[in-house]
């Protein structure tokens, strides 16, 4: 062997490594520049915030309706769900275009048509033409129930706490109660449902605000600061309601538990 070839061979030996380094590099910076999965928002922060605050406000007044020793807990709660409807109202009426009423509108209006189109279905590819307008209906019905049922589930609950009437105005409040939570568990179910069959979290838009694929954003605007501002409120009056309640008396406790117990 010549030193020539000793010296080639000991060049391309060098070299190797060199070249394996620079190939990783080069691979590295492809991975680093790959475009994330694009995703669009769908949902701004107000609305989904109106949306678990009302949530968290039903369900812990429902859990808390029966006893002396959550009574003023429960009512803060109807007087707060009462707000965020009327919050949630306004937000429908002025707010953001994918956020107004009028789209939940909209859907319901469709529902004659999908009815008749499902009295005429005569094959099973004709029903699965009209399933998925079907799930939008019932999912748009779902949240007009909910809204529409807190009016006179909270209506109640204050005439109650007002004791403008005897047990049959408890019996009412408790009625709305339970349907309304007969809805919301319908709206649960029908999202599980729905997540199963798309193979997609139907509720996740509802945690983050947006959803995969490529599009503009139907929400423009997030509007995160009105949202911090909403739940600023609603922890304000926790406070101040916490704070402001006047102390009852042992005479009231007795008759009010006594009072629940003989309708138990």
């Amino acid at each position: 062997m010549t030193s020539d070839t000793f010296s080639t061979s000991s060049s391309s030996a060098a070299s190797a490594p060199s070249s394996a380094q620079a190939q990783t590099h080069a691979q590295a910076q492809t991975h680093a520049q790959a475009p994330r999965p694009a995703t669009r928002r769908v949902v701004d922060a107000t609305t989904r915030m109106l949306h678990w605050l009302m949530a968290l406000s039903f369900t812990l007044a429902y859990v808390t309706a029966d006893g002396e020793r959550w009574r003023l807990v429960h009512v803060t709660l109807g007087y707060t769900l009462a707000g965020l409807v009327v919050a949630r109202l306004l937000w429908g009426l002025f707010g953001p275009r994918q956020a107004r009423l009028s789209v939940l509108w909209r859907k319901l209006q469709g529902a004659p048509a999908w009815l008749k189109s499902l009295a005429a279905v005569r094959s099973p590819s004709a029903l699965q033409a009209t399933w998925r307008p079907g799930q939008n209906l019932l999912m748009a019905l779902a949240v007009a129930l909910i809204l529409a049922l807190v009016v006179p589930l909270t209506l109640s609950g204050y005439a109650v706490w007002d004791e403008w009437g005897g047990e049959w105005l408890e019996e009412v409040h408790e009625f709305f109660g339970n349907t309304l939570l007969f809805v919301v568990l319908a709206h649960i179910g029908l999202i599980a449902l729905l997540s199963v069959l798309r193979r997609k979290n139907q509720a996740l838009p509802m945690l983050t605000g947006r959803v995969q694929g490529p599009g503009p954003d139907l929400a423009k605007s997030n509007h995160g600061w009105l949202a911090a501002a909403v739940l600023a409120c609603v922890l304000a009056f926790w406070a101040w309601q916490w704070n402001t309640a006047p102390q009852q008396s042992a005479a009231d406790a007795t008759r009010w538990s006594e009072n629940h117990r003989d309708d138990d």
